[in-house]
């Protein structure tokens, strides 16, 4: 299935850069130097992934990903942000927001196109309709749902795959390069941070439930998904 991909970026140099090496991979690419833009090629089809700067004039990248993350139509979609920014605390901000990865400028268009090619393997790899269940946890692989205890839970991208993994492999621990390379793929260039930063976001959404006690830490080694509950 041929993929679309938008470039969001005010930079016109920085969208030529991206289009040349996009295109020459097969990629059908769409270019938006505003947010205004990226929503009229949104609302005309939706793309398989959108680049994202951060610093943009107007409405910012970080800005405009809190939205998409807010509209049902544009939820699940994976959004990779293109940023100078490298602190940690701006890492972790890009995360919250709802990025699914970050690349740091500059970056190479191979860098580029293996994360653009591993997050579209991931994304198209769903709809085998495999159920899963833990506890009170239900996740169904088909239509990229969570329940539990039969009231669906609101979980997007990386926080979706992180759970599917480890519902996928109860009881065994994973340590945080596993995880990368398990849920993020081999060749990801995010650090192992990124992991907990993500364990974070997926006990924080199971909590109101009570199930976030399943995703336990084990110090010195890594995490995993309990079919009981324990304290962590």
């Amino acid at each position: 299935m041929e993929s679309t991909i938008l470039i969001v970026e005010d930079e016109p140099a920085i969208r030529q850069l991206l289009n040349t090496a996009l295109s020459r991979e097969g990629f059908t690419v769409l270019e938006a130097a505003n947010t205004s833009l990226a929503d009229a090629h949104i609302a005309n089809a939706l793309p398989s992934l959108v680049l994202l700067d951060w610093m943009m004039p107007g409405e910012s990248g970080i800005s405009y990903l809190r939205r998409l993350r807010k509209d049902e139509l544009t939820r699940e979609l994976t959004v990779v942000l293109l940023t100078a920014r490298d602190a940690e605390a701006d890492v972790v901000t890009g995360l919250d927001a709802g990025a699914d990865d970050y690349l740091t400028k500059p970056f190479s268009p191979r860098e580029l196109i293996s994360r653009v090619k591993a997050h579209l393997r991931r994304s198209q790899g769903f709809g085998t309709g495999i159920a899963l269940r833990i506890g009170a946890i239900t996740l169904d692989t088909a239509s990229y749902t969570v329940q539990i205890s039969d009231k669906n839970l609101a979980i997007k991208g990386s926080e979706f795959r992180l759970l599917k993994f480890l519902m996928e492999h109860p009881d065994r621990v994973y340590s945080r390069a596993q995880l990368l390379d398990q849920v993020w793929g081999r060749n990801t260039f995010l650090e192992e941070r990124t992991v907990d930063v993500h364990i974070l976001r997926l006990r924080k959404l199971l909590k109101p439930s009570g199930c976030d006690k399943l995703v336990q830490t084990v110090r010195g080694a890594g995490y995993k998904l309990s079919a009981e509950k324990h304290p962590g």
